[in-house]
């Protein structure tokens, strides 16, 4: 899932009680507990937060991952879910790539894995190397935090369609200036979450409840998660960009996710539905600004930011409204994105073979 780095170290300590000298004093070592790994973000000097659904949990692991490079490497590197199962021991239909993270300063790609299903099912984090493979980050002994979050939804609990809500206690996250925002749901009656969780941890609130009206669906709704979303300043005011099933784009101003509260968002874009949203970053090009998102049934989405604050609020029945996209063509299959550079993205992608590829393409 995947993402706008912002990371402002000097502005963030002298607005913010110094609880760290730096980002790493606030890990101790130790072997880091993962029930589930499933979204990915970056931090500061290396840190990699891992949400941890099944667990609970978010979790900030220290990678060792500072070196940086002038100019990365293009990356083509066909099947690598056949690539992940020979390494991980295992067959491709016993493994899951469920996001990609780019490390900002090394430019190396992180992987959320889950090899095996049901009660057996473990957690796995690869990076690329140099060599053009993969290795895993060893989580037994390392620098790492966690927060538990107050109110996850129960183990037993299911969605109409039958599946466990459980998994989706953390559908996306991303780290701005001193904050790791985290979507996903709660066990709450009205159980859709945005949480703003302070970096270094302290204990996690309640979170604030979100409520959208849904234009496709012609009715509001409150327990439907946010699927991916990134963050974004309009007039000014930081906002969360947010992109739900069928597929209402949303706009939160972060001042309004306060703990306890519940906060209705402004609908400003229906993007048609029977469709998934995957994963979206913000990037400039041209000087202008863009947002790029992958789903699984409308292709890659290129949408200006141009004028996003001035579209009228949808509050009725509609198809496809307010903010204008364009559908990449020559962009297939893609699964999970993230900026890898001011001119490239990389791109988890199905390729012509049918296996999945990870590959940079232009930023279009």
């Amino acid at each position: 899932m995947r993402r706008g780095l912002r990371v402002l170290i000097v502005g963030s300590m002298l607005a913010l009680p110094v609880v760290a000298a730096t980002p790493s004093d606030a890990l101790k070592s130790g072997k880091a507990e993962l029930r589930s790994a499933g979204a990915l973000a970056f931090g500061p000097s290396g840190i990699l937060f891992v949400g941890d659904s099944l667990g609970g949990a978010l979790l900030a692991l220290d990678t060792g991952d500072t070196q940086a490079v002038a100019k990365a490497p293009a990356l083509d590197m066909p099947a690598v879910n056949e690539k992940v199962a020979a390494l991980l021991g295992t067959s491709v239909d016993q493994i899951s790539l469920n996001d990609v993270a780019v490390n900002p300063v090394s430019h190396r790609v992180y992987v959320s894995v889950t090899r095996g299903s049901g009660p057996e099912a473990a957690p796995v984090i690869l990076r690329t190397t140099a060599a053009g493979g993969f290795e895993e980050l060893l989580l037994e002994e390392i620098p790492h935090a966690r927060v538990a979050l107050p109110n996850p939804p129960t183990t037993d609990a299911k969605d109409f369609r039958g599946q466990p809500r459980r998994l989706e206690t953390i559908t996306d996250l991303e780290y701005v200036d001193g904050t790791v925002y985290v979507a996903g749901l709660s066990n709450e009656e009205f159980s859709s979450k945005l949480r703003a969780l302070p970096y270094p941890f302290r204990d996690a609130d309640a979170g604030s409840s979100v409520e959208i009206y849904h234009g496709a669906h012609g009715r509001f709704e409150t327990s439907s998660p946010v699927r991916t979303f990134t963050t974004y300043q309009i007039g000014g005011e930081p906002h969360i960009l947010a992109a739900y099933t069928c597929t209402p784009l949303v706009k939160f101003p972060v001042s309004s996710l306060k703990p306890g509260t519940k906060v209705m968002g402004t609908t400003i874009a229906e993007l048609g539905n029977r469709n998934r949203p995957l994963d979206m970053f913000v990037y400039s090009r041209g000087g202008a600004e863009y947002i790029l998102m992958s789903n699984s049934s409308r292709g890659v989405m290129k949408l200006s930011t141009d004028k996003i604050g001035e579209f009228a609020p949808i509050t009725a029945r509609t198809d496809v409204a307010g903010v204008p996209y364009e559908t990449i063509a020559d962009l297939k299959g893609v699964q999970q994105l993230d900026r890898y550079d001011a001119e490239r993205a990389v791109v988890l992608a199905v390729g012509q073979s049918g296996a999945l590829d990870l590959r940079t393409i232009a930023l279009p």
